[in-house]
């Protein structure tokens, strides 16, 4: 664990000398999402659809020219009736021009469905998104995301998610508002 936290402070670093400026002028995000739900299960499988809405502000935690961190809530719902209120903070790192890296971490409340059944009501959610960046300022990701309990119910299948994202600047929706 130490090693892997070493390797990441030393990348962290390294991008930070090479990486483009943040943009100052990121706007807040509708992010709407559309995925598959348990794709990497060996036993029992729940495999459905994964819906997600998300808001994304453009409030800023903490900002340099490498990196953004801000928070961001949202709902991810399931074809069978699995629904999960969920909010946390993501990492914006730019990657070129046109790319944006955003790991995201939430925490968040579970309800099962008729779904797969999670062991708790609480659940916490890690993602990894890959982003292009349209000159519009939407965005188009595709994330990797795993949710799971940590270990606080009994049981911890936990659950692997890939979606497909579309961020839509609030500005379209809403003008300066």
């Amino acid at each position: 664990m130490r090693r892997l936290l070493k390797s990441t402070v030393l990348a962290l670093g390294l991008m930070s000398a090479a990486a483009p400026a943040f943009a100052e002028d990121t706007p807040s995000f509708l992010s709407l999402g559309i995925g598959e739900y348990d794709v990497l299960r060996t036993g029992p499988k729940h495999n459905t659809t994964d819906y997600r809405i998300e808001y994304r502000p453009n409030t800023s935690l903490f900002s340099s020219s490498w990196i953004r961190i801000s928070p961001w809530v949202g709902g991810e719902f399931t074809g069978q009736g699995g629904a999960y209120g969920v909010g946390g903070i993501l990492f914006d790192i730019p990657l070129g021009s046109s790319f944006d890296f955003t790991p995201n971490f939430g925490v968040g409340v579970y309800g099962t469905g008729s779904g797969k059944n999670l062991g708790s009501w609480v659940e916490f959610r890690s993602t990894a998104e890959i982003s292009y960046k349209f000159e519009n300022q939407s965005r188009l990701g595709l994330s990797f995301g795993h949710i799971s309990n940590a270990g606080i119910g009994d049981v911890n299948p936990g659950s692997e998610i890939v979606t497909l994202y579309y961020h839509i600047p609030t500005t379209w929706l809403f003008g300066g508002w």
